[in-house]
C-alpha cells in the first residue's frame, strides 16, 4: 500500500510507481495543487475534477513549486446532471480504485460534498454543505449554539439588508455571501457607502462561487484576526497550526495582507482552538481539512468565516509548517486523514506542538505601483537573506503589475525560517526596506504619481542588481551598529531660499495634517523622500532607512499627507509667482 507517515515522505521528486488508488482533487488550485502532489507523493492516481463554478483561467494558477512535478491521472469536467459526472469519474480512474474526494479550492465544496456522499466515500454529506459555502447561513448555524457570531444582515436586494444599515454602528463590511481572498469585500464607513458598495457587488461577477448568491453586510468586529487550521477525520479535529493575519490598509483597501506569523501563545490557542472546533461540529465538519479566520474581540472570539479547505496562500507557507512543527503541516495531514489507515493521523496531534522547532513567518509582498516590469533585482536579493526558505511570485520580466488591494494583487510570498530569531527579524526589515526604496521591481511606466524622474529611473536601473543590493544591505548593517553620525544627511539652506524650499516642500506632500496615521501614508513618505535623495547624494553614499525617514517626517512636519498633483503644480506655481514679485519689488527699492 501508498506510505503513510507524511514526515517520511521524499518530496524531492515525484514517485514512479503503478498506482492502485486514487484520489480526486476538486478545482485543484492554489493550495489544493500541493494536496494534489502531496497526494501523488504517497502514490495514489490523481484525477482532477473542474467545477463549472471555477473561472477556466483560474486552472493556471498552480504555485511554481508544484507545477513542473504534478500529473495528473485524468482530468474531468463537473457535468449539469452529477449522475453524468459520476459516470465520467468511473470512466477516469483507469482501473483504480477510488478512495477519496478531497476539496481543492473555495469552489469545489459543495462539488466535494455531493460527489462524495454519492460514491459512499469519507464525507461531510450535504445536510449543511449550504452552511459551510454560505457564509450568512454559517454564521447563523454558529450562533444556534450559543457561541458568538457575528451581528449581520443579507440578501439580494438592499431592502433587505437597509434596516440593519440605518441601525448598525458604522464601520461595517460588506461582501458577498460567497467568494474567496477578501474578493469584494470592503469596509464602509457611512450609510451611504455601504450603499453603493452593495449596489456596485449586486452587479459584478466574482472571482470564485455562484454568482447573485447575495451580499452581507456585518458589524465589524475589532480586534486581532487568526487563522485556526484544521484537519478532521470521522468528527475527530485535529489543529495543525494557528496564525496571527497582519492585515493593514494600502491603496485604499482597508485589508491588505503583510506577513502571517505563527502563534506560539499557549494562553490564546486555550482560547482559539475549542471555540473553532464548536464551529466546525455547528458545520458539519467531519471530514477533511479546514480554514478558519477567527476575531478576538473583546468579547471573546468571534468568526469571521469558516472555509472548508486547506488554507490558500498557493501553500507558500507549507515549508515553514513543516520546519516548526518538525515535519508535518495541513497539506500532509489531509492525506492522513483521508487515507484507508488512521494510524498516520492519529500520531498528529491535536494541537501544534509548543515551543516550535524554530522563528520563521510568512511575507507578503506589496506594491504601491503598477506598471510594466523590465527588471526584478529584489526577488534575487531576497534568495540570498540568511532565513530565506522559499518565494512565491508571478511577477516576472515583461508582465504587469498592479497595486496590491488584496489576495490576487500580492506581489509575491516569502518564507522566512531561521533558528536565530534577531536574524529572521533584521531579514523582514530588509525585505520592507526595499519595499519602500521602491527596489524589488523596476517598471517601465510608473502611473503612481510618487514616481520619480526619469534621470533617477535610470539610475536605479543601472544599480539594481542582486549584488548591490546586497552590498548596500551589509553597509547598512555596518553603519547602524557603529552608529556613525558622519554618514549621515546633513544638509544646510541658506535662510533667503527657505521659503521657496518649504513651499517646494508642500508641492511635494510634506504637508501637516491631522490624518489618520496607516502605512500607506508612511510608506509614500519614506519611498518619496529615499528617492530624492537618490538624485541628492549620489547611488555610493547611505542612504537613511525606512524608520529614519518615517521619523524625521513626522517629527518634523507631524503626518504627512500626500497632494494631488493639481494641487502641486498651484503651490509651485504660487511660489514661483511670488519668488518673481519679490525679486521686482526689491529691484524698483534699489
Amino acid at each position: 500500500p501508498p506510505p503513510q507517515a507524511s514526515p517520511l515522505v521524499d518530496r524531492s521528486a515525484p514517485i514512479e510507481m503503478v498506482a492502485l488508488e486514487a484520489i480526486v482533487v476538486v478545482d485543484p488550485v492554489s493550495t489544493g495543487a500541493n494536496v494534489a502532489l502531496e497526494a501523488q507523493l504517497r502514490g495514489y492516481a490523481v484525477i482532477a475534477l473542474w467545477t463549472r463554478d471555477l473561472p477556466p483561467d483560474f486552472r493556471s494558477h498552480v504555485p511554481m513549486c508544484v507545477r513542473s512535478h504534478l500529473k495528473f491521472t485524468n482530468e474531468v469536467e463537473e457535468q449539469a446532471d452529477d449522475s453524468d459526472t459520476l459516470k465520467a469519474l468511473q470512466g477516469a480512474t483507469l482501473g483504480t480504485t477510488l478512495i477519496a474526494v478531497i476539496c481543492g479550492c473555495e469552489s469545489g465544496v459543495k462539488v466535494a460534498d455531493r460527489i462524495s456522499e454519492a460514491l459512499g466515500l469519507r464525507t461531510n454529506g450535504t445536510k449543511l454543505s449550504d452552511s459551510r459555502r454560505n457564509k450568512k447561513l454559517q454564521q447563523e448555524a454558529v450562533g444556534a449554539t450559543g457561541v458568538r457570531a457575528v451581528r449581520e444582515a443579507g440578501g439580494t436586494t438592499w431592502d433587505e439588508v437597509k434596516e440593519f444599515a440605518v441601525t448598525e454602528e458604522m464601520p461595517v463590511i460588506v461582501k458577498p455571501v460567497e467568494s474567496a481572498g477578501s474578493d469584494g469585500v470592503k469596509l464602509c464607513r457611512t450609510f451611504e457607502e455601504a450603499h453603493e458598495h452593495f449596489i456596485k457587488l449586486s452587479g459584478e461577477l466574482r472571482k470564485f462561487g455562484a454568482q447573485g448568491a447575495g451580499i452581507l453586510v456585518q458589524e465589524f468586529l475589532k480586534g486581532k484576526e487568526y487563522v485556526i487550521d484544521s484537519v478532521s477525520r470521522g468528527g475527530e479535529h485535529k489543529c495543525v497550526m494557528v496564525w496571527l493575519y497582519d492585515k493593514r490598509p494600502l491603496n485604499g483597501a482597508p485589508f491588505v495582507y503583510f506577513n502571517m506569523l505563527p502563534v506560539s501563545d499557549a494562553k490564546l490557542l486555550d482560547i482559539l482552538i475549542p471555540y473553532t472546533f464548536v464551529v466546525l461540529d455547528a458545520l458539519g465538519i467531519k471530514n477533511g481539512p479546514s480554514h478558519g479566520e477567527v476575531m478576538l474581540t473583546v468579547d471573546g472570539p468571534c468568526l469571521v468565516e469558516m472555509n472548508c479547505r486547506t488554507h490558500g496562500g498557493d501553500g507558500a507557507w507549507v515549508p515553514l509548517a513543516r520546519g516548526l512543527t518538525g515535519g508535518y503541516s495541513q497539506v500532509d495531514a489531509t492525506i492522513d486523514a483521508f487515507a484507508p489507515d488512521a494510524s498516520a493521523f492519529a500520531k498528529i496531534p491535536t494541537r501544534p506542538p509548543l515551543p516550535f522547532r524554530a522563528a520563521g513567518q510568512e511575507v507578503l509582498l506589496v506594491s504601491t505601483d503598477e506598471g510594466l516590469v523590465v527588471a526584478a533585482p529584489g526577488l534575487d536579493a531576497v534568495k540570498l537573506l540568511p532565513s530565506f526558505v522559499s518565494l512565491e511570485s508571478c511577477i516576472t520580466v515583461g508582465s504587469m503589475i498592479e497595486r496590491t488591494i488584496d489576495v490576487f494583487t500580492q506581489a509575491g510570498s516569502v518564507i522566512l525560517c531561521h533558528s536565530d530569531e534577531d536574524v529572521l527579524k533584521k531579514d523582514v526589515m530588509a525585505i520592507r526596506r526595499m519595499e519602500a526604496e521602491s527596489r524589488f521591481f523596476i517598471l517601465e511606466h510608473h502611473s503612481n504619481i510618487l514616481s520619480p524622474l526619469p534621470s533617477v529611473v535610470r539610475g536605479r536601473s543601472t544599480s539594481g542588481s542582486a549584488g548591490e543590493l546586497r552590498r548596500r544591505y551589509e553597509e547598512m548593517k555596518k553603519n547602524e551598529a557603529s552608529g556613525n553620525a558622519a554618514n549621515r544627511l546633513q544638509r544646510t539652506r541658506r535662510p533667503a531660499a527657505q521659503a521657496l524650499i518649504n513651499m517646494f516642500k508642500e508641492a511635494t506632500g510634506y504637508v501637516s495634517s491631522d490624518t489618520e496615521r496607516d502605512y500607506e501614508t508612511r510608506l509614500m513618505v519614506a519611498r518619496r523622500r529615499s528617492r530624492r535623495l537618490t538624485g541628492e547624494v549620489g547611488l555610493g553614499s547611505r542612504r537613511p532607512t525606512y524608520e529614519e525617514s518615517v521619523h524625521e517626517a513626522q517629527s518634523a512636519h507631524g503626518t504627512v499627507r500626500p497632494m494631488s498633483i493639481v494641487t502641486s503644480v498651484v503651490l509651485l506655481g504660487i511660489g514661483v509667482s511670488l519668488g518673481l514679485a519679490l525679486g521686482v519689488a526689491r529691484g524698483k527699492r534699489s
